[in-house]
């Protein structure tokens, strides 16, 4: 494994600004969702965020990926960033919360089966353990806390924001050895706005009907989930697996329930807890890695 294939601090501390900031984002959606249409509101955040690159590349004078590598990179900005914001805000107005984050949190293991599929990457069995025992904590979590959980059609949304993903975070992750990770994102970040264009006709009647509590919202998902949370986890992915970063996705409910107890006095109950404990485990089990046999015990073998 490369000095680039680690889960160092560096990567550990991106994947922890990244779940921070995405974890802001569902409540966010909701509330702009009282004045603007998903597509609005994925539109909204986009171009935020894709102006938030635009200065951010021309300050640090980046250059663009290759023309070689726009084709792939356009794709995975309409893929990852069009179809997943567009689809995720759909279904948080049509389906239950509990069921959306019993099924985003598919996530990592839909990534490590891009993964494997498509960079030929080799998942052990402690890997899959540990995601398959983190993926019970999560579903535990989520019951526990009392967010309702319902059979419906209109989740196979969610199941597309999966996939998106997984294919988003898995596609980029070639492209960071031609090209830096921030001119990658932005690149992603830029096909992804023009992508929701059509959804933006309505969205100058929106924004003088709004109330500015509403458009602050579009504000913090524009300028923290998307332009930093993106920037961050990518930074992330460079430095380490995709699926082994993916893999702390799991650690979202846990985060949300820290920040309802200190912010807002809610005391998760014992099972709430317990599924926390196992989301933990899984996920560090899935990280960590067989050590190799001492030198000793191998000379004695021959």
């Amino acid at each position: 494994m490369s000095a680039t294939e680690r889960l160092d601090a560096r990567a550990l501390i991106c994947i922890a600004i990244a779940l921070l900031t995405w974890s802001s984002a569902y409540a966010a959606i909701a509330y702009a969702l009282a004045s603007f249409t998903p597509g609005e509101v994925a539109f909204s955040r986009l171009a935020i965020g894709s102006l938030c690159f635009a200065t951010l590349l021309a300050a640090k004078r980046v250059r663009l990926p290759a023309g070689r590598d726009w084709p792939q990179l356009f794709v995975l900005g309409l893929v990852g960033l069009t179809t997943y914001h567009v689809c995720l805000n759909w279904a948080e107005t049509r389906i239950a919360s509990g069921t959306a984050s019993i099924i985003i949190c598919l996530v990592p293991a839909a990534t490590a089966a891009v993964s494997a599929l498509w960079l030929r990457e080799r998942l052990s069995l402690r890997t899959w353990t540990g995601l398959a025992i983190a993926l019970v904590g999560t579903v535990l979590v989520v019951l526990a806390s009392g967010q309702k959980v319902e059979a419906d059609p209109k989740a196979l949304l969610v199941l597309v924001c999966v996939l998106a993903s997984a294919v988003y975070f898995v596609g980029q992750k070639p492209l960071f050895a031609r090209s830096s990770t921030l001119a990658v994102t932005a690149f992603t970040f830029f096909a992804g706005t023009l992508g929701c264009l059509p959804f933006a006709g309505g969205l100058p009647q929106a924004l003088a009907a709004a109330q500015w509590p509403h458009v602050a919202a579009l504000l913090w998902l524009g300028i923290a989930p998307s332009f930093v949370g993106y920037l961050a986890w990518n930074v992330a992915v460079h430095r380490a697996s995709a699926s082994r970063v993916s893999s702390f996705i799991y650690l979202s409910p846990p985060i949300a329930i820290v920040i309802g107890w200190l912010w807002l006095g809610e005391v998760p109950g014992a099972m709430v807890l317990a599924g926390g404990a196992i989301v933990i485990g899984g996920v560090v089990l899935a990280n960590t890695r067989r050590r190799a046999a001492a030198p000793a015990a191998l000379a004695e073998s021959s």
